[in-house]
């Protein structure tokens, strides 16, 4: 699989993998991590023009995405600050086709160090996924308009 920066060309496919993971998302009882049409596509806009959306691609083929910034997530930092900048996780989704996304993803962003990605505690299927790559829960984190989500952090290896 190849991974790269997404591009405006890209958006339509964006917002049809984010469909699909929606309604995903409702068939296996997470209908309240993503409501309606987020992320919007304004946000998905923003996040190509900011250089943090990325797409993997098999074959030429788009079949996931995700955002992928540095830095530190104010919701993150009330309860669990750790001091430093870390690699931040958002938004993964998947048209479902092809396995092992997130081990995709970490291994494309662990070069970074301290990982972190948050999850809503309906999202059984990324809790899996995220427990299964050697994160551990942190905790329960609540995000600017105050929805629950549990925090997870893979630390670098030394």
């Amino acid at each position: 699989m190849n991974i790269r920066r997404a591009k405006f060309s890209d958006i339509n496919r964006l917002l049809d993998i984010y469909k699909k993971a929606r309604e995903y998302m409702r068939a296996t009882g997470n209908p309240h991590q993503w409501k309606n049409s987020y992320p919007s596509k304004k946000l998905v806009k923003d996040d190509i023009e900011n250089k943090v959306c990325y797409v993997i691609e098999r074959g030429g083929h788009i079949c996931a995405c995700f955002t992928f910034m540095k830095g530190r997530e104010k919701s993150y930092e009330r309860d669990f600050s750790c001091g430093k900048d870390y690699g931040i996780i958002h938004r993964v989704a998947s048209d479902g086709i092809e396995r092992g996304i997130v081990r995709e993803i970490i291994n494309f962003t662990k070069k970074d160090g301290l990982l972190r990605i948050d999850t809503h505690e309906d999202n059984i299927t990324m809790q899996r996924a995220l427990e299964n790559n050697g994160f551990k829960k942190l905790g329960i984190i609540y995000l600017h308009d105050g929805s629950r989500r549990i925090l997870y952090e893979l630390k670098e290896e030394l």
